[in-house]
């Protein structure tokens, strides 16, 4: 059989997402924060977008407060401008001269408002700066920033001594003693290599050279996460009342010196929906504060008119589609959003009267079915999104939870689950603690909730909420 070129026509359909179509999936899967970012980087980028401006009723705002005042004569008028209200007031003045003339003086000698602003101090900063105040030569100068730069975000040495004098190709000897000498910094402790090192030091520091302690630190730390006290009864021969004097200057202790000085900047939570209680209902208001008002270019319109052909009226065109595409994609975004919210709120009514111990168990689907949408649409509008709810800002994964079979047959959601754990644990006897097992107990007999231990024990963890042995105090 041979071989031949030859050209053949096949007609086919195929999905393709659409540079349009990929932005406004794009816009509603981002956060509060991230949408005003990219509709300002919008407006810098495309000439044919616009923020518009709202139209304030300046004769409204002006002569309002003028037909309220009261007519006054020429003479009074001339002796309300003229008089000296200070020396007339004398003691019952409200500020001296004095003063206001120093406030005057402060307005004009202000810094700028840049040159106020601090930075927080960070924990390589804080040891550079006193590592060049310190007595050391050149060689110790370059270990030390090295042992600097070496530190994680805790304050532990994450590199070996050997390790640093053969960067530094330094004596073992002399990084062993600027080491020595860093760890006594401040804060105390820092650059140590375990936690036992880093609490010893903090000891050494506080002249606190009692043999008892020092072992407790060294040895037995173990022990004392574990709460293992008679065994350290018995091995120092002291009493309980000397065990807790000692675990009392244990936790004065800083096991993480440089945590004060973490890098991590404060997330600001800004709600995107604000659900409110009005006359036994509740009212949906969408929260468009610092989104701006987007309006084709009047400007660039005009020139689109005159530009009749040509590379000039392509740009424009072109510029003003992406405009409009934007636009009715932020529509679209805000109407799937409030939709959305809508059935939230029509399905977990329950929480929104009473709290958490009301929410009911819901999946993406629920939600889907009831506004009409697709279950992928649902799940990127939920993404990074938050109500302000009567009972705090929840962000809208928290009402999809799952379910939790009961004796009667009904369901309850695993958060209202986890919500009365978490109010049973902080209302027990913290002498004696519940047990997974106490908890399940309890949950069958007040709720009837079908709970297996294993899945107490998951929830407890998801709280952060150490087992029983953990939470139990024996002092």
């Amino acid at each position: 059989m041979g071989l031949e070129l030859r050209q053949n026509l096949k007609l086919t359909q195929q999905l393709v997402m659409t540079p349009q179509l990929q932005q406004a999936i794009k816009l509603l899967q981002l956060s509060r924060f991230e949408l005003l970012e990219a509709v300002q980087q919008e407006l810098l980028e495309n000439p044919m977008l616009e923020e518009g401006v709202k139209e304030v009723s300046e004769e409204h705002d002006i002569q309002a407060p003028m037909e309220s005042r009261p007519e006054v004569s020429h003479e009074d008028a001339e002796l309300m401008r003229n008089a000296d209200w200070e020396n007339y007031l004398g003691d019952f003045s409200s500020t001296a001269k004095q003063v206001q003339f120093k406030e005057t003086e402060a307005l004009e000698e202000m810094m700028s408002y840049e040159a106020r602003l601090s930075g927080k101090p960070s924990l390589d900063g804080h040891l550079l700066w006193q590592l060049c105040l310190s007595n050391i030569t050149e060689e110790e100068e370059m270990i030390g920033e090295a042992i600097i730069g070496n530190l994680d975000s805790q304050g532990y040495l994450m590199s070996s001594a050997e390790d640093i004098a053969s960067e530094t190709l330094s004596p073992l000897a002399l990084v062993e003693s600027m080491l020595h000498r860093l760890q006594r910094f401040d804060p105390v402790g820092v650059a140590a290599r375990s936690p036992k090192e880093c609490l010893l030091i903090q000891l050494e520091m506080l002249g606190q050279d009692d043999p008892i302690l020092v072992s407790l630190v060294a040895d037995h730390l173990e022990d004392i996460e574990k709460r293992r006290y008679k065994p350290l009864l018995r091995k120092f021969k002291i009493q309980m009342e000397d065990l807790k004097a000692y675990l009392d200057i244990i936790q004065s202790l800083d096991p993480m010196p440089g945590a004060s000085y973490g890098s991590e900047s404060t997330i600001y939570v800004s709600p995107d929906v604000f659900v409110y209680e009005y006359e036994g209902d509740f009212v949906i208001v969408m929260n468009d504060d610092g989104l701006p008002k987007l309006q084709l270019s009047p400007y660039y319109m005009d020139d689109m008119h005159l530009a009749v052909k040509g590379p000039d009226r392509e740009y424009l065109h072109d510029k003003m589609r992406s405009a409009m595409w934007l636009m009715k994609s932020l529509h679209q975004r805000q109407r799937t959003l409030y939709k959305v919210v809508e059935s939230i709120v029509r399905f977990q009514r329950g929480f929104f009267e009473h709290g958490v111990t009301k929410l009911k168990p819901l999946i993406l689907k629920d939600v889907a079915d009831d506004i009409e949408m697709h279950e992928s649409t649902v799940s990127r509008i939920t993404t990074n999104k938050y109500v302000a709810t009567p009972h705090g800002i929840m962000e809208l994964k928290f009402f999809f939870n799952s379910a939790l079979e009961m004796d009667d047959g009904t369901q309850v959601g695993s958060e209202s689950v986890k919500a009365i754990i978490k109010k049973m644990v902080s209302e027990e006897d913290p002498k004696h603690p519940f047990s997974d097992e106490k908890i399940a107990a309890v949950l069958k007999e007040t709720l009837d909730v079908n709970i297996a231990r294993r899945t107490v024990a998951k929830y407890r963890a998801v709280l952060g909420i150490d087992s029983s042995s953990k939470r139990k105090q024996v002092f």
